[in-house]
């Protein structure tokens, strides 16, 4: 019996350290912070984001182009931006938004500025505040 139980607490442990590591991995170089994360606090690509808020917003062929060029035009800019303030990170952002916002209608805009809200209330990194919105692990 005594046995059974070793076995069964050593599994426990097991997991419970492998969760624990697999979280409290940092994400790649380049694919941290900001705008547009995906899972695991990973940098979605353009595509990515366009699809997203295609969906979202059920946007035309043309408004799905020029939004994907708007996120490539910003991924650009955000690498040259590594050593940049929050400020000025925002900023850019701010304006990535503005120019999205001049390709939607009015009832677009309106569900987008209402998107940005919801994430700004989620803080950075979603739901649970941390990188990638997971809670740290209690013990």
């Amino acid at each position: 019996m005594k046995r059974w139980m070793m076995i069964a607490m050593s599994a426990l442990l097991l997991m419970g350290v492998s969760a624990f590591a697999q979280e409290a991995q940092p994400p790649a170089q380049g694919q941290g912070g900001g705008q547009g994360q995906g899972r695991g606090g990973m940098m979605m690509s353009p595509e990515q984001r366009t699809t997203r808020l295609a969906e979202q917003l059920s946007l035309t062929d043309e408004q799905k182009t020029k939004v994907q060029k708007i996120y490539e035009e910003q991924q650009k800019d955000m690498q040259g931006m590594q050593g940049a303030s929050r400020e000025e990170r925002m900023a850019k952002m701010q304006a990535t938004n503005d120019k999205i916002k001049a390709v939607l209608t009015d009832e677009q805009k309106k569900k987008f500025d209402d998107m940005q809200q919801r994430m700004r209330q989620r803080g950075p990194g979603g739901p649970g505040g941390g990188e990638g919105g997971q809670k740290p692990p209690s013990f």
